[in-house]
């Protein structure tokens, strides 16, 4: 189909201070307000937009060459993107990729995202890091006509997502049971046999990578809704609980999130969490989380483990983070980054209660970090051949 408009412009991102960014527009046809970042990945962009960490946010990709390997439904960390936007530097190419089934612009549109290309997203990401994570409105419109003054506002009465709670809009409706297992070549993903430790994993917007982790590491997978009561969680007789990934302030979700976790620590069960889930762990331990300018996004995150001396490459996402500072006698730092020095680890002193910040599962390292999933599982091996 031709363009309607030849040279003119079909998208327009509005920050809430009055700054403007002109492009070429694709996928949905719509208009959406949301907190501006930027993720420096060189691959991934589908497992980015379908990860519900993302929630709230338009992300700026620093790596231009975004959609060309094309699109396949094993790559979806969710059902349907949870970011809001993209907005890219080089407008998508057609895919060329063996494993592509589909284009990026004809996925977004089918989904109601919206993308937006031909931005000098250089520029952008050094508005982010000098004022950090702006509020904007971005609009695509197919005949080039926009109301900036509108759209200026609308970026100036989001709320941002501090004080926000996005759990629960990410978070399974009811319980299930997951045993799909990592990608290996060449048979791809396949089941896990019956059997094997008991985990809940509670959804605060879990990845399907993690949860694939977790049955790779041996463990039979019950998945709860972040809802879940620690009665609820209790009453499946779990060997061990992990807590998932998610979006929004740790200290919203927390309302509810922490007297479970709380709960569930009294019975010295194994736990570990990651990303969203160490924030609420840690806050549930008596620590304190905190905005940050810009956040962490990308997939070449260096982390010190402060008790091996190992540095893991990384690949993390998150706009709130653990004040080390407020960390409990009986909790150590075990992690931290070395971008900035900010928690990135911790773990109970006398128990097997830990949590990263990062994504392990993600494989930036590539397999870096993928031993924090054999920690927990045989963290639940010891205690289960410990008499009670």
């Amino acid at each position: 189909m031709p363009d309607p408009t030849p040279g003119r412009p079909t998208a327009c991102l509005a920050l809430a201070d009055g700054t403007l960014f002109y492009g070429k527009g694709f996928g949905a046809t719509a208009q959406t307000v949301a907190e501006l970042c930027f993720n420096t990945a060189m691959t991934g962009y589908q497992e980015i937009m379908t990860d519900p960490s993302y929630a709230g946010q338009v992300v700026t990709f620093t790596f231009p060459h975004i959609g060309n390997t094309g699109i396949t439904p094993e790559d979806d960390e969710t059902a349907d993107p949870v970011a809001e936007g993209m907005i890219v530097k080089w407008d998508p190419t057609e895919p060329s990729n063996w494993r592509a089934m589909g284009r990026l612009p004809d996925w977004l549109a089918a989904r109601g995202r919206i993308g937006m290309g031909g931005v000098d997203t250089r520029r952008l990401t050094r508005a982010i890091r000098q004022q950090g994570a702006p509020h904007v409105a971005l609009a695509h419109d197919p005949e080039g006509n926009f109301d900036v003054e509108a759209l200026v506002a609308k970026a100036r009465a989001f709320n941002g997502l501090e004080g926000m709670d996005l759990a629960k809009g990410v978070t399974c409706a009811q319980s299930y049971r997951w045993n799909e297992m990592r990608w290996a070549w060449p048979e791809g993903h396949t089941e896990k046999a019956p059997g094997g430790p008991k985990v809940v994993a509670i959804d605060y917007g879990a990845k399907r990578n993690i949860l694939r982790c977790l049955a790779s590491a041996g463990c039979d997978v019950t998945v709860m809704p972040a809802t879940a009561t620690a009665e609820d969680v209790l009453a499946q007789n779990p060997d061990g609980v992990f807590l998932s990934n998610g979006p929004g302030d740790p200290a919203a979700t927390g309302e509810y999130a922490v007297p479970m976790i709380q709960e569930v620590l009294k019975t010295n069960l194994p736990v570990f969490g990651i990303c969203l889930g160490h924030q609420i762990l840690a806050l549930a331990l008596g620590a304190r989380t905190i905005k940050m300018n810009h956040g962490h996004h990308g997939a070449n995150h260096p982390v010190k483990d402060m008790e091996t001396g190992k540095v893991e490459i990384t690949s993390m996402n998150h706009g709130f983070t653990v004040d080390s500072q407020t960390l409990p006698e009986n909790v150590a730092e075990t992690h931290v980054s070395l971008f900035d020095g900010s928690n990135c680890g911790i773990r109970l002193k006398d128990r097997p209660v830990f949590s990263v910040q990062y994504h392990p599962e993600a494989s930036p390292g590539p397999q870096d970090s993928y031993y924090l999933f054999e920690r927990f599982a045989e963290a639940i091996k010891d205690r289960m051949q410990t008499p009670a």
